[in-house]
């Protein structure tokens, strides 16, 4: 996923302060999942629970990324196309997002205040299916932030 990330920013950076940002969002949110999930580089030989403070630090990241999204980004991207015409980014690619934000919460709303009888095994489960989905919402994404570049080239191609 970090790799991904990186030829999104080689390819996306500096349109705008704002996908910068996003972008950055998106790396931090990576970071801490790496972290979380043992990841390499941060390889964990325990089979335990990241501690609670690290759980919930995650959380209100994945929660800020998902909201960025949908309350900043889309919405600018889709009606700066449909300014155009363009419906596509509206009609096909948000109803694919708002199914990983569905993930999300559901994520965050078990494991935001942590309790006692929490199982690694339901964790791990958990934080992979969440992994999953959130490749595929980068790779939505992806496709969202392609089809502005596009459509903005074409823009400026006409005039």
């Amino acid at each position: 996923m970090l790799s991904k990330l990186e030829k999104a920013q080689a390819k996306w950076g500096g349109a705008s302060q704002v996908i910068d940002a996003w972008l950055d969002a998106r790396k931090q949110l990576l970071i801490a999942y790496c972290e979380l999930a043992g990841l390499p580089p941060y390889d964990s030989d325990e089979r335990s629970l990241p501690p609670p403070s690290q759980i919930t630090q995650f959380c209100q990241q994945l929660v800020d990324y998902a909201s960025t999204g949908h309350f900043e980004i889309y919405e600018q991207i889709v009606s700066e196309c449909a300014n155009d015409g363009d419906t596509l980014p509206g009609e096909k690619l948000l109803p694919q997002i708002t199914e990983t934000t569905d993930t999300a919460l559901a994520f965050n709303d078990k494991y935001a205040e942590l309790n006692e009888d929490l199982e690694l095994g339901s964790f791990d489960k958990d934080l992979s299916q969440l992994g999953q989905e959130m490749e595929a919402r980068f790779a939505i994404e992806d496709e969202l932030l392609d089809h502005l570049y596009q459509h903005s080239q074409q823009s400026e191609a006409a005039e």
